[in-house]
């Protein structure tokens, strides 16, 4: 009964402190999800992927572009490289940046010549008259007339002839007694290029022909006709030019920066429009020593058998020459891949995998051009992963975050149209995976872009008349029109990709300054030329074609496009030092 009672005592003793329990910490009572979704949410920062020096512990829209916030990927912050700037591997696909290894290949560069097919000059002669008189028929008529050597081209009266026929039937009559005389008449005809054939006549008729045949000295094609019926001749004038050509010369323009890549003997391959898929070859015979004062070009010259006839001249002709610049493999780069700052050649080399990659600037010294691609000097050893697309997307992740970038190679903050603050590039998940966009603006952003066009043209027309007075209003113009396109009516790509240009654009605006000379702004505007063309190719076409024309002089003989709205070259490198050098590469309609 005790051991009942105790039971029952120890019961209730526990049922008491349940509820005492209750009274002193049962007052509120916390949702485990809630605690884990308010303790995620007070973790989380926001970032705008196009800006991502944006951060904010809340969603929302960038303030620069408009986009929504997405949230920053864990580790983001982390910095393994202080000098690198770091994104995630989905933002490097949202950006569309492209990365290579590097390696060693045979340097062979490329250059592409223009010509035309040439009579060979050792081939082409001029058919005389040896005598004084006047032309009284002829039986070529037209210039591109094949004729033979032997071939009567025309009669002629002469008192000359005439007289030296009247000696000869003379000399005939007493040939027995004087053969030496009867000789000398006979050579006087022959030396007056009477053929045989009317000495023979004249001797047997006994008659003088008032009218005497001028034959062909040689085989060949009419190139020029200088007589007609009725026309009195000195001895030596000429009738024709005949050329003979089964041997051709094709003679190509070399631009003096590509004339240590060309030389006598040197094996090309080129083709003529008018025989497309034929390929015709041949060696460099000679290379003019003098480059002309104007185009700064000098003839580089091809000697080519062409017994079908199929070259004529005055076709045009292009060739390519392949000039292997040494015995060993170099690093070749894409030209992609290497920004110029006029001083200065430099690239993006990742560091890290492709999951969190991280880009840092890497100064290069540059080998000769090779066509699309760079031989590399000194800056990259081989196996390196080097950005080729969307290099200057990284640039301007990388002057926001206070990186060393092109234009700032120490570092530190850089003031831009955008500046928030102390920025890093960091890591950014997309709320979805990147997929493919096609480009889409409005109408009235098109038109906004259209007016940056054209004040980019007035700049280019400013340093093409060599006036950097000008050239500082354009470039505020420009700069103005710049501000005035509305990011918020693109979609993403196309914001992606007005983004990428936008603060490099920026940037070299700065070099229009009123103390900037002429070879300051004229380098500056290589890379605004460089932006500008993407973006017309990326947001074309427009009301207007648009050239894209190309200088092989500028940018140290590199090579430098630029935009027009005419196909007639007017170089903005040179002015009217070499106003005429360049051709149209492409049209953007």
């Amino acid at each position: 009964m005790k051991n009942v009672s105790s039971k029952v005592w120890i019961a209730l003793a526990l049922v008491a402190g349940v509820f005492i329990g209750a009274l002193f910490f049962g007052g509120s009572k916390e949702n485990p999800k809630a605690k884990e979704a308010e303790h995620e949410h007070e973790s989380t920062t926001w970032t705008c992927s196009m800006h991502p020096q944006i951060r904010s512990q809340e969603p929302g829209q960038c303030p620069i572009c408009g986009m929504d916030l997405i949230p920053l990927a864990k580790g983001a912050d982390h910095k393994d490289n202080p000098m690198a700037v770091k994104m995630s591997a989905t933002a490097a696909k949202l950006a569309n940046i492209q990365t290579i290894v590097v390696g060693k290949e045979n340097a062979i560069k490329s250059i592409r010549l223009n010509g035309k097919v040439m009579p060979n000059e050792r081939l082409v002669k001029t058919q005389p008259s040896h005598v004084d008189g006047r032309i009284e028929e002829l039986l070529v008529n037209t210039t591109g007339e094949d004729v033979k050597a032997g071939q009567k081209l025309a009669s002629i009266y002469s008192p000359e002839l005439i007289a030296a026929q009247q000696e000869l039937l003379q000399a005939v009559q007493i040939k027995d007694k004087q053969p030496a005389l009867y000789q000398a008449s006979l050579e006087k005809l022959k030396s007056l290029r009477v053929a045989e054939s009317q000495i023979k006549e004249l001797e047997s008729s006994g008659k003088v022909m008032e009218n005497i045949g001028i034959y062909a000295d040689r085989s060949g094609i009419v190139l020029d006709k200088k007589v007609n019926v009725g026309d009195y001749l000195k001895k030596g004038e000429a009738l024709f030019t005949i050329a003979d050509l089964s041997k051709v010369w094709v003679v190509f323009d070399a631009y003096e920066g590509d004339l240590n890549f060309v030389d006598v003997d040197d094996e090309l391959s080129f083709t003529v429009a008018s025989l497309p898929g034929k390929n015709f070859s041949g060696k460099i015979t000679f290379v003019n020593p003098t480059v002309n004062a104007q185009t700064r070009v000098t003839s580089v010259r091809v000697e080519v058998k062409n017994t079908d006839g199929k070259l004529r001249p005055e076709m045009f002709a292009v060739a390519n020459v392949q000039s292997d610049l040494s015995n060993t493999n170099e690093l070749i780069l894409p030209k992609t891949a290497v920004m110029w700052t006029g001083e200065r050649s430099v690239v993006y080399v990742q560091d890290g995998d492709n999951e969190e990659p991280s880009y840092e600037l890497r100064e290069v010294l540059l080998g000769p051009s090779l066509g699309n691609g760079y031989s590399i000097a000194s800056g990259l050893e081989v196996g390196e992963r080097v950005v080729i697309n969307g290099t200057f997307t990284v640039d301007a992740a990388a002057q926001l975050a206070g990186k060393p970038s092109m234009m700032n190679p120490k570092g530190g903050a850089v003031m831009t149209g955008h500046n928030h603050g102390n920025m890093e590039m960091s890591s950014a998940e997309g709320k979805s995976e990147a997929k493919e966009m096609n480009m889409d603006i409005s109408e009235a952003t098109k038109k906004e872009i259209s007016a940056v066009l054209q004040s980019y043209f007035e700049l280019k027309d400013a340093l093409v008349t060599s006036d950097k007075n000008v050239a500082v209003k354009a470039a505020a113009k420009m700069e103005a029109a710049l501000d005035k396109v509305k990011m918020g009516e693109m979609n993403e790509m196309a914001h992606a990709k007005w983004m990428e240009a936008l603060p490099v654009l920026r940037s070299l605006m700065t070099k229009f300054n009123s103390e900037a000379n002429i070879d300051v702004q004229r380098k500056a505007f290589l890379r605004v030329s460089e932006e500008m063309v993407q973006i017309a190719e990326t947001f074309g076409p427009f009301d207007k074609p648009i050239y894209v024309l190309n200088c092989p002089m500028a940018d140290n003989n590199q090579g430098g496009d630029w935009l027009s709205d005419s196909e007639e070259v007017m170089n903005p490198y040179y002015g009217d030092m070499m106003l005429k050098c360049g051709d149209v590469k492409r049209k953007i309609q």
